[in-house]
């Protein structure tokens, strides 16, 4: 929403000014200069990336568009699934716990965690580590370096998007050059015509030049920041995921071990003592309503 506001107030603004001044609104509606800088930005984005950077850039501009970060329901989510494995680690047999954890679609822990579970990376996650704790070889800070490592490479995925997009914004200022060239080109072929004529082709050529810099500066930059602000925000589910995890084998009891986790939400989402109790109490059933 933030971004179609902000869409609103720039596009108002520059208009507006340039009506102000006396300008005529027609002469920046230049569909020509529009379709070479944005077919020349598209095709050299679809050359420099791998087709699945370029499908899930779509995928992280929606996510950027619907402020697709985890709500409180999430957390409390991943908490209650943490919990419940790491009690269950403390009271039952290996052959239970690995019942939960080789199909976690059918587990009952899982189940009355639905984010987790529509979130495949992250459930894959939590099962690969506690399969590993139940084997019981590893130390804690092995298995630490192990997890950074991951989340590293996780993170390191999960911006893909962002650094690809940034690339092509930042080459939109010459792109927008190139359209301006063209249009000069184009006006030089009609050099004998009215000044009235060749000055109004000779506008419209710069047009590209300030289109090249508005979708840089106004759409891309913002859009980047966006993207990375989400795609962060969800990563820290996994930082609550090692943490928990590292305090549980490091001795401490899962009511402690969760909040080894919960300490590292942002203190804007994260979700309060009293609403992770109760979510150990009615897993499920605490806290916000469930999310999509």
């Amino acid at each position: 929403m933030n971004i179609i506001i902000g869409l609103v107030i720039v596009i108002g603004c520059v208009i507006g000014g340039f009506m102000a001044q006396g300008g005529h609104v027609e002469t920046l509606f230049q569909p020509y200069e529009l379709l070479v800088i944005a077919g020349a930005g598209l095709g050299t984005f679809v050359m420099a990336n791998p087709m699945k950077v370029v499908k899930d850039s779509g995928k992280a501009i929606g996510e950027a568009f619907s402020g697709k970060v985890p709500k409180e329901r999430h957390y409390l989510d991943v908490l209650g699934v943490l919990y419940s494995l790491m009690r269950d680690l403390r009271t039952k047999s290996r052959n239970e716990i690995e019942a939960h954890i080789d199909n976690p679609k059918e587990s009952s822990i899982f189940q009355v965690a639905p984010t987790v579970l529509k979130n495949e990376d992250l459930t894959a996650f939590i099962c690969d580590y506690v399969r590993l704790i139940i084997i019981g070889n590893a130390r804690s800070h092995e298995i630490e370096a192990l997890m950074d490592e991951e989340i590293s490479t996780i993170l390191y995925d999960k911006l893909k998007p962002y650094h690809s997009i940034t690339a092509i914004g930042d080459s939109f200022p010459a792109i927008g050059i190139v359209a301006a060239v063209l249009g000069v080109i184009h006006a030089m072929g009609y050099i004998n015509e009215p000044p009235a004529v060749l000055g109004g082709m000779i506008g419209a050529a710069l047009v590209g030049t300030m289109l090249g810099i508005l979708l840089s500066y106004c759409l891309c930059n913002p859009l980047c920041a966006q993207i990375k602000i989400v795609r962060s925000k969800q990563h820290r589910l996994y930082i609550v995921v090692k943490q928990s995890l590292l305090a549980y084998m490091n001795g401490s009891v899962p009511q402690v071990a969760l909040e080894y986790g919960r300490k590292t939400i942002s203190s804007y989402e994260r979700p309060s003592i009293d609403a992770v109790e109760q979510e150990m109490m009615n897993p499920g059933g605490g806290g916000e309503t469930k999310a999509a």
